[in-house]
């Protein structure tokens, strides 16, 4: 079986190494740059380690990138100075127009991961678009990760990524806004027991869900302008997402952290 690479492994590129490890396969990481809790990971995930980036380039003929969107491009263009031919898979939650861009520096397939870290069957999905999706889904034969193959075109697999992380990640924010407001003016309690009421399984009636997205909005808030550039480019507005961003950013300092209370959270937004 051919050797993969991960760039980089962050708790979600570290799970889905671990599953392709399970599988059978020796998975490859960059130990150049990287911090400790980036090493515990990868070790505890069966990576094997090389120093550099070139290193991995010469020896993984597939290279898989999960990594913040923000960083997205970068990690692109250091894999591209490598001269590395092999498929490279950005699965990353950025615009169509970007995985196009990146597509036109490396021979690429396009990815959009939804669900959380793979740990049981049906949990993380993998949409996959680009000339060799099939050939990548394969990889992940007698994973957790189920990979799916959309139509040939690069940027359909980040489109679908997008337009459910909209309306999934978006309803936490207005959730996060609702909860803001109402307890500026001393209703909160009431608005949770209104929204059980009317809207059951929502955020809005799940306020302590909130502390989970505190932990995890530095990322969510450049997944929102990815969002914003997406709508931009087939003419819709991209004023929700871009608000949905400002929020989350708001929330930044508390990175990693689950258990910020919904106190804390609210008055950082206001």
């Amino acid at each position: 079986m051919e050797p993969i690479g991960v760039l980089h492994p962050g708790a979600m590129g570290a799970a889905i190494g671990r599953e392709l490890v399970a599988a059978g396969r020796a998975v490859y990481w960059v130990t150049a740059g990287r911090g400790a809790n980036t090493r515990r990971r990868a070790e505890a995930a069966g990576l094997r380690p090389v120093a550099t980036l070139d290193e991995l380039a010469s020896s993984c003929p597939v290279i898989l990138s999960v990594c913040p969107p923000a960083a997205s491009s970068s990690v692109a263009a250091a894999v591209a100075a490598t001269g590395f031919d092999g498929r490279f898979v950005d699965a990353n939650a950025i615009a169509p127009s970007r995985a196009r861009a990146i597509a036109g520096t490396l021979p690429t397939v396009d990815g959009g991961i939804v669900g959380p870290p793979p740990g049981g069957p049906g949990r993380t999905v993998l949409y996959l678009s680009g000339a060799d999706a099939g050939t990548i889904a394969a990889l992940f034969d007698g994973t957790a990760v189920e990979a799916r193959v959309l139509g040939g075109e690069v940027g359909q697999a980040s489109a679908l990524k997008l337009a459910f992380s909209a309306y999934n990640k978006i309803t936490f924010a207005l959730a996060a806004q609702s909860y803001a407001l109402a307890d500026a003016h001393g209703v909160r309690t009431e608005l949770e027991a209104l929204a059980g009421a009317k809207l059951p399984d929502t955020p809005l009636a799940e306020p302590a869900s909130l502390s989970g997205v505190g932990a995890r909005a530095w990322r969510w808030a450049p997944e929102m302008r990815e969002i914003a550039a997406a709508a931009t480019e087939i003419g819709l507005p991209p004023g929700v997402a871009e608000g949905a961003a400002a929020l989350f950013a708001r929330w930044a300092a508390f990175r990693d952290d689950p258990d910020v209370p919904l106190e804390r959270l609210l008055d950082e937004l206001r």
